[in-house]
């Protein structure tokens, strides 16, 4: 399962020289690694590394059979995870869809007419920044997809469009991990009572701040030039008013920001609150066009817009989670989580090396393997550990949860498809993997490193 998987890894890194897409070799090893799975379930299940397995199987009378390991893996383990994963999908196509219709409607110019900057350095900051706070209140994966498509306002060369996009991969990875809405595994964390809300913010913010702007500085140091703007055809904002632009962004910004409330006021899932977003702009999209003509209604419409959508993206985002769910489901994740703590033993070595892998393997159940690996510990447990030292770094609030936050949310960011908004911004720019690992990866890693030590010295001082 390990070799396909990284074979499969390969394929979608040497997608260009390859010419085959990228999606195509994730949905593949996704396939061939719940065959493999299933086919070989006994042994892999006998082993003892699958966690869901093993409680599964206290509730068995009959032991281990075929028809059991068939249902444990199908009915519980594969539905579970495609359900997970459905979320993600949902929410990813809500939003993409609701940022092509503010787009169409050109909404996205009532921002760009207030950048008035064509300084390469100056914009990169002020975008940066942009995204580094907006991901804190909204997610870093929505953030990724308004930024982006607001990029292709701004920049017209594909090289220099692709060297912002990835920046605003790093800051909106690095503004989700200090707010506990702003990323997947900071949402985990503080659902599961590991992180509070006021500590997760005022403890990770500097080093979250640290981590993209030590990339910054190095750029401005060796970024020079203008960028050059898209020309915009008049006749393309025909079709929209100003005041059309201007209802549609605030319906459209206005339903991403009602995502983390509907969340919170509901306790439903997130996608829930992307697809009511969607609705109430497709229908206030459908009432403003309805007397119009035919062309504009074809152009306009939400469901003419829907073409637009990067399936190919969709289905990458499917295959690359479906084939990290089966490595987590037979119980490799949790072998890694045990090697980290027997090899390593340091609670900070265990969260940059959770960080690293975060950039390889999607951070959502690599934090779900360390919940699951480490409880809370009660003021109790201290009391009775044979190293209360150590023990205390797993209090709520504790180094360890804090560390782990930060690390797995701006990890991710060290290879393009390391995390949601990598991918997301691959997808939507085309972004090639090669070239990501050569121009950005060593200043992701130099980031994050400069991140880890703050936040290393900040312990020492706090704690």
């Amino acid at each position: 399962m390990i070799l396909i998987f990284v074979l499969g890894y390969l394929a979608i890194a040497l997608e260009h020289p390859l010419k085959v897409d990228k999606a195509a070799p994730a949905l593949l090893i996704s396939t061939l690694l719940w065959v493999i799975y299933i086919l070989g379930a006994e042994k892999i299940l006998s082993l003892g590394y699958s966690s869901t397995w093993n409680e599964f199987a206290l509730h068995l009378s009959a032991g281990m059979t075929k028809e059991n390991t068939h249902h444990f893996i199908v009915e519980k383990e594969l539905l579970h995870h495609l359900g997970k994963i459905s979320e993600i999908l949902f929410f990813l196509l809500g939003a993409m869809t609701i940022v092509e219709i503010v787009d169409q409607h050109h909404g996205f110019k009532v921002i760009t007419d207030k950048i008035h900057t064509t300084q390469k350095v100056k914009l990169l900051w002020i975008l940066s920044f942009l995204t580094f706070f907006m991901s804190a209140v909204l997610d870093n994966l929505t953030t990724t997809i308004v930024m982006v498509a607001l990029l292709r306002k701004l920049v017209a060369d594909k090289q220099t469009r692709w060297f912002f996009a990835s920046m605003i991969v790093l800051a909106a990875n690095a503004g989700g991990a200090w707010s506990p809405i702003g990323d997947v595994t900071t949402i985990m964390l503080w659902i599961g009572g590991q992180v509070t809300t006021v500590q997760i913010i005022t403890r990770l913010i500097l080093p979250s701040l640290v981590c993209v702007t030590v990339p910054l500085i190095i750029l401005s140091i060796t970024m020079k030039g203008q960028v050059k703007r898209p020309s915009v055809e008049e006749a393309d904002h025909e079709n929209s008013s100003k005041g059309v632009q201007q209802l549609i962004l605030a319906l459209g910004v206005g339903g991403l920001l009602f995502v983390p409330v509907f969340k919170t006021a509901t306790h439903l899932p997130p996608y829930l609150g992307m697809l009511f977003s969607l609705a109430i702009l497709w229908i206030v999209t459908e009432i403003v066009h309805r007397n119009h003509d035919h062309d504009i209604k074809d152009k306009l419409r939400p469901s003419a817009i829907f073409r637009k959508i990067d399936t190919p993206t969709v289905l990458f985002f499917l295959g690359i989670l479906l084939a990290v769910a089966s490595l987590q489901s037979a119980g490799h994740l949790s072998l890694l989580a045990q090697k980290l703590d027997s090899g390593l033993g340091n609670i900070f070595l265990i969260d940059i090396a959770i960080g690293f892998l975060s950039s390889i393997v999607d951070n959502v159940p690599l934090v779900a393997g360390a919940m699951g690996m480490y409880p809370i510990a009660s003021p109790e447990m201290i009391q009775v550990a044979a190293d209360p030292g150590y023990l205390s770094a797993f209090v709520q609030d504790g180094l360890f949860w804090e560390f782990l936050a930060y690390t797995a949310g701006t990890g991710g960011s060290m290879l393009i498809i390391g995390s949601a908004a990598g991918v997301a911004a691959m997808g939507l720019e085309k972004i090639d993997f090669i070239w990501y690992l050569k121009k950005i990866s060593w200043l992701a890693m130099i980031g994050y490193l400069a991140g880890a030590g703050v936040y290393y010295l900040q312990s020492l001082i706090l704690h």
